[in-house]
């Protein structure tokens, strides 16, 4: 290659990376948007197939059936998830003494029986003063998830539309001999299904279980605290335990000590062990993939993608480990081979 020609390959290699760069910029705030477009792409790819290829439908008109079907399945019952979220944020901000209430209360009958007062005057005026910009820094969150949305349905469309396209241009330009492309990319739908299907699927099992629990034992604001046990059981390790454990110490600061203890064993025994077994028996069973990738990922795919992380965080991580093994076999072990 000569010296021009190399100029030319760095300098459009330059030109790719810098204009990359500022357009991953401008689309971060919608990343939400094309990550969901993209898990979504890959859970109805094979009806896509299906209806065009088998059934011989218009490619235009099989990708308006699919997407009325994510919006339906996918998209609506998240939907009712944040309106129920945003009925009780509002609220939280015309009245968030309503809120604290509860914290008030356990605090008075701590200090009346130690002599230890947790809120303070200064204390309680500034938890009170800052709950009403916690609600509107999630409504504003809320606003922004709308219009994820929107983006998603729309990406979504064109990518059901231009699929096989899509995915022979994005298998080209893979740095991959074929057999590690159809690696990577078998892993890249294992685990995408595996998490997109498995944690909202344990997070509405552990949620409504845990609704049964705080029925039977006379728990407070049952439907809301079903709805932050179904979020909690996302977070890695402690998962639910977040929400009934205080529940479980409000009763019994309450003097509702026989719930409490109920509520407890009830967490401890059914609960916990739900996001024990379940987590990793759907995960086990759809993709193979290491408990601690799984709890790490969602620990790092949160603090990058957000929401979204709590599937692609593990992806990110699983591929990580996948290059390092195809490095490994492809150079090292050939290396070593050849000596």
């Amino acid at each position: 290659m000569s010296t021009k020609e190399q100029y030319w390959k760095y300098s459009l290699i330059t030109i790719i990376l810098g204009l990359g760069i500022i357009l991953f910029r401008q689309i971060t705030p919608f990343l939400g948007g094309f990550l969901g477009a993209l898990t979504i792409y890959i859970l109805v790819r094979k009806q896509m197939i299906y209806l065009s290829t088998t059934r011989k439908m218009k490619r235009s008109i099989a990708a308006t059936l699919i997407t009325a079907e994510a919006i339906l399945c996918f998209l609506v019952p998240l939907a009712l998830v944040v309106w129920l979220a945003v009925i009780n944020l509002q609220h939280l901000n015309l009245d968030p003494q309503t809120l604290i209430a509860p914290f008030e209360e356990a605090a008075s009958i701590i200090k009346a029986k130690t002599g230890y007062n947790l809120l303070s005057g200064d204390i309680l005026s500034y938890v009170i003063s800052i709950l009403p910009r916690i609600g509107q820094a999630v409504m504003g969150s809320i606003s922004s998830f709308v219009v994820n949305m929107f983006v998603l349905v729309f990406v979504l469309y064109f990518m059901l539309i231009s699929g096989k396209k899509m995915e022979t241009y994005f298998n080209d330009i893979l740095p991959f001999n074929d057999k590690n492309t159809q690696h990577v990319v078998s892993e890249i739908n294992m685990i995408v299904r595996s998490n997109a299907i498995g944690i909202p699927l344990l997070a509405i099992i552990q949620g409504g279980v845990a609704m049964i629990g705080y029925w039977i034992f006379g728990a407070p604001n049952i439907l809301l605290s079903g709805l932050f046990t179904c979020f909690a059981s996302i977070i890695p390790m402690v998962g639910t335990s977040l929400v009934w454990i205080p529940i479980a110490v409000y009763m019994a600061l309450i003097g509702n000590w026989l719930q409490a203890l109920g509520l407890a064993a009830f967490g401890a025994i059914i609960i916990s062990q739900l996001d024990n077994l379940i987590r990793f028996m759907i995960q086990k069973k759809m993709a193979d993939i290491h408990p601690l990738i799984t709890i790490f990922g969602v620990v790092i795919g949160l603090s990058i993608f957000g929401f979204m992380g709590i599937i692609f965080g593990p992806l990110l991580l699983s591929l990580f480990f996948l290059f390092v093994d195809m490095f490994k076999k492809g150079y090292l072990d050939g290396g070593r081979m050849t000596e």
